[in-house]
């Protein structure tokens, strides 16, 4: 799940949750070869779902090297390095939601409703459906193997998987008609399909001829050559993904400060669950947690292991600022889940004001010039979001652990477990994606999240930024969240991505308002998961 995941939101700029595809496979694969109880196949989706949150916490900061590598050869891209802070972030995530579980998870359980984990357990109560319900997830991977065999470039290429249309004035449509983005469509509904598809119809059939238009034989920066010698993928390039960036990073920042409140709820709630957790007593075995010293003693050893790791340039202030920041944001993360679902998690708003708010106190301090600064505060935001990703996960397993009956303490060591197998693997697979696609370049992965992240970082340390493009699409982004009252994120990342990537989420998306419309009454909650699990 880490693996596909990390592919996935390299690509599309958003993952898809593991949390109740890893659930239905546990059950499956213990009725294979064994008879599993309800508490051990939810350790095991337990573990297995982590892989999802920590692929989106690095993909959303962490290729932001592979970007910057393309202008500076002096910055390497280590291996090692990109597993380190995934395992340290994810680390920090599930030890800080540790103090928080009695009163997020246990006190509050009626006011947080945590969907993912409600639905993650009753998907484990029903396991008599396992069955049918995973040959639905296994069916789903054979059949999306098969397509990428018959079209795929690296496969038999049987037809072309992006056909394109070139029209008036350098606009274009074109569509990566491929299953997992057909399936990312299903799995986000029709709403956000088509919020989505309008940013990618705004950018590639309205903006580019305008901009095509408007410029004509002028050189614009950041671009070198006339507009009019441009192809419509360069105009895009240099021009159009700076007004998404801006985008991005509005409808992310709207969507944090939307949260204010809860994230100061928060806040409180886990200082005053920090400081008062001492009571004594016998506790039952529902209730054991990992003990709060080695909450404090494994926060402090990350904090020191990032500071002496010698491929990692943070400093022992950066080092205990990103603990911090940690904190507050896992709380937040944890609180917001809780309301509203993973889905809606604002993680690259919390990354956002994390990085803006470390090269600001870097700036400040006179270091924004100095040598590995901006690697430096991209550590300290890929620290952040991949704690605040894995604190989301962890929440909904927590969540569904407490509806089963497990035990606390086995669940959290079964995410840490989760964390390391998945951060393994992780920097394996973007060096395997960068040599495969490229990551950050024309033609390859577009890597939104992570470029978003880059050009914050440059823009504040250096002041290169083409400002007015970004400002047009934070302008065109504060429309849609105020003046439509639509979520502005979705629309964001329609917007940033190549209009081949919004196509399919599209068609995916009618594909569940179809069968939604066409299914009986009692059956839409039915069709629309059995969909969801195939997608």
């Amino acid at each position: 799940f880490g693996a596909a995941n990390a592919y996935l939101g390299l690509r599309v700029g958003l993952t898809v949750s593991a949390s109740i595809p890893a659930a239905v496979m546990a059950i499956v694969l213990f009725r294979a070869f064994r008879g599993g109880t309800v508490l051990e196949t939810n350790i095991v989706q337990t573990i297995g779902s982590a892989g999802e949150s920590l692929a989106a916490g690095v993909i959303f900061t962490i290729p932001a090297l592979f970007i910057w590598q393309q202008t500076d050869p002096t910055i390497r891209v280590d291996l090692v390095e990109i597993s380190v802070l995934a395992l340290f972030g994810g680390l920090l995530g599930v030890l800080f939601m540790i103090p928080l579980r009695r009163f997020l998870i246990v006190k509050e359980h009626g006011a947080l409703p945590y969907p993912e984990g409600l639905a993650t357990a009753e998907v484990q109560v029903a396991g008599e459906e396992g069955g049918q319900k995973g040959r639905l997830v296994f069916g789903g991977l054979g059949i999306g193997a098969l397509y990428q065999l018959l079209a795929n470039g690296r496969g038999l290429s049987l037809w072309p998987e992006e056909p394109t249309q070139r029209l008036p004035a350098k606009a274009e449509i074109s569509g990566s008609f491929t299953p997992e983005l057909l399936g990312v469509g299903f799995i986000v509904g029709p709403r956000i399909a088509a919020i989505m598809f309008a940013g990618g119809a705004l950018a590639w059939l309205v903006l580019l001829p305008i901009i095509n238009l408007w410029a004509g034989d002028a050189v614009v920066y950041p671009g070198t050559v006339p507009v009019s010698e441009m192809e419509p993928g360069a105009i895009w390039s240099n021009y159009v993904r700076y007004i998404g960036a801006g985008a991005v990073a509005f409808g992310g920042i709207a969507t944090l400060v939307k949260s204010l409140p809860t994230i100061w709820q928060s806040f409180r709630v886990g200082i005053a669950q920090v400081v008062g957790a001492g009571a004594k007593g016998p506790v039952p075995r529902t209730d054991r947690d990992i003990g709060l010293g080695w909450v404090a003693g494994g926060s402090l050893a990350i904090a020191i292991a990032l500071w002496l790791w010698p491929g990692v340039p943070v400093s022992l202030f950066a080092a205990f600022l990103l603990v911090i920041f940690a904190f507050f944001f896992v709380t937040v993360s944890s609180r917001i889940v809780g309301l509203v679902g993973s889905t809606s998690n604002p993680i690259s708003g919390m990354t956002i004001a994390t990085l803006l708010l470390t090269a600001f106190i870097f700036v400040a301090l006179g270091l924004g010039d100095a040598p590995g600064a901006r690697i430096a505060v991209l550590a300290v935001g890929a620290v952040v979001c991949i704690a605040a990703a894995i604190a989301g996960d962890t929440s909904q397993d927590l969540k569904a652990g407490f509806l089963l009956g497990a035990t606390p303490w086995k669940q959290q060591v079964a995410e840490m477990i989760g964390v390391i197998s998945s951060a393994l693997v992780m920097g394996g697979t973007l060096l395997l994606l960068h040599r495969s696609y490229g990551i950050g370049t024309e033609g390859g992965l577009p890597a939104p999240q992570a470029t978003l992240m880059s050009l914050v970082i440059d823009g504040v340390l250096s002041h290169n930024l083409p400002w007015r493009f970004v400002f047009i699409g934070m302008a065109l982004a504060a429309v849609v969240e105020f003046v439509f009252r639509l979520p502005s994120l979705a629309f964001a990342v329609g917007l940033y991505l190549p209009i081949a990537l919004s196509t399919p989420i599209m068609v995916g998306g009618v594909i569940r308002a179809i069968i939604e419309r066409r299914a009986a009454p009692g059956e839409v909650d039915d069709q629309r998961e059995a969909g969801i699990l195939f997608s």
